[in-house]
């Protein structure tokens, strides 16, 4: 199934050290691509004089809940209503992916453009 791909994709999070940056790299613009209304990506330069941009901090929103990683795996999850965050919390990886993927398959059980995001992230 198109769910479980994302899962495993989204698995190579987990693996901690050097991959992680790549994984974030990835992840980012698999994001971009599938949810671009609801996903931005902070990028800076790779050096000090370098021209090339690497991904910093990915995040991305969907409903009330506000997901958002670093290139160094650290994640943190938010509540939000109006526009006021009422909840942040720190959280592991593995809880980070589980949950946005989580919710990504809510949206596309009740939402058709929600469904064709999810399809186009894990194709």
């Amino acid at each position: 199934m198109a769910e479980d791909s994302f899962d495993l994709d989204a698995a190579g999070l987990r693996a901690g050290g050097a991959d992680v940056t790549t994984y974030v790299e990835v992840l980012a613009r698999k994001l971009e691509d599938a949810l671009p209304q609801q996903t931005e990506v902070r990028r800076r330069s790779k050096g000090l004089l370098s021209r090339e941009k690497v991904v910093d901090t990915i995040e991305v929103t969907l409903g009330e809940h506000r997901y958002a990683l670093n290139r160094d795996g650290e994640a943190t999850r938010a509540k939000e209503v109006r526009g006021v965050v009422i909840k942040r919390e720190s959280v592991g990886l593995d809880e980070w992916v589980g949950g946005l993927a989580e919710q990504l398959r809510e949206l596309a059980a009740t939402n058709a453009q929600a469904r064709a995001a999810l399809d186009r992230l894990v194709g």
